[in-house]
């Protein structure tokens, strides 16, 4: 299978694109370094004529992100992937694209389960949604994968509040399910090889890090990591970009452990890889956790 990989700088491009050349397929990375200025009708000429399956690796995670630039998370989330869709289309080649739980609104008192509708409030969830529906339409070859949370992003989080000696506000009553760059491109290297194998099992899946934890209780977590420089205290309160954040934003991961075999793995292992993955610590090992 000839499958092309578009990324940009961040971890998990590198990551998976690390992975996928221990495999025995043939990888084509396409580096997209600045999403919200690239010419869309330039995409076609970029893309090998042999492709099979395009890996949409630009991993959208950061609401407040989007809310700070919406247009550039408009071409990023959704003009970028349907682009994509359409000369897949056109070509007969597949597409695995990268959403998110922001996709959904929150109030749901379970876990959230592929076959939910979404109703975004953000930016971010908005184009996120948008784009799924316009995949589901335009290609019936394509893999929609929702993720939970960036785990980097919370690292980053109590980094930065950590530099500057800073309190960091979270909320205990805002929950999901953490997932690690290393953990997301595992998981997709498995989606792509059962692919590989011809199994047609195209559609919607979820995954996320074993175990629900609140975004305060994860903070109380991360700030014991040794590669967190600087001093921090962790409160719980809801910061101004809460309102960004879904209250459940638990997904159910059991159709993708069903189809693909594919088990969540605890996003606590993972803390040590992703601070690597981050560069924030690439000698130090994890300290201890916080116990309640």
């Amino acid at each position: 299978m000839n499958v092309v990989v578009v990324h940009d700088y961040g971890p998990l491009g590198h990551i998976l694109l690390e992975r996928l050349r221990q495999t025995s397929l043939h990888i084509t990375p396409l580096l997209i370094s600045e999403p919200e200025d690239v010419d869309l009708s330039a995409l076609s000429e970029w893309l090998p004529e042999d492709t099979d399956l395009i890996v949409n690796a630009l991993w959208l995670a950061d609401p407040e992100a989007a809310e700070s630039d919406p247009e550039a998370i408009r071409q990023a989330a959704f003009s970028i992937p349907i682009a994509l869709a359409e000369h897949a289309r056109a070509k007969q080649m597949a597409v695995l694209q990268l959403s998110t739980s922001y996709v959904f609104d929150g109030r749901k008192q379970s876990a959230y389960i592929t076959s939910n509708p979404g109703q975004p409030f953000s930016q971010l969830g908005i184009w996120q949604w948008e784009c799924e529906q316009a995949l589901r339409t335009l290609l019936p070859h394509h893999i929609i994968l929702r993720t939970g949370w960036s785990l980097g992003r919370f690292i980053h989080k109590v980094q930065n509040s950590a530099a500057s000696h800073d309190t960091l506000a979270l909320s205990s009553r805002n929950r999901g399910q953490p997932v690690s760059y290393r953990d997301l491109a595992r998981v997709v290297v498995a989606i792509i090889q059962q692919l590989d194998c011809g199994a047609e099992v195209w559609g919607t899946y979820q995954y996320a890090g074993a175990e629900e934890i609140s975004q305060y209780d994860l903070g109380l977590v991360l700030v014991t990591l040794q590669g967190i420089a600087g001093d921090v205290r962790v409160v719980d309160k809801a910061p101004s970009w809460a309102a960004l954040e879904l209250e459940n934003a638990t997904l159910g991961c059991t159709k993708i452990r069903n189809t693909f075999g594919v088990k969540q793995l605890p996003w606590r292992s993972q803390l040590d890889d992703e601070l690597m993955a981050l560069g924030l610590n690439e000698n130090d090992s994890v300290a201890d956790e916080v116990t309640e």
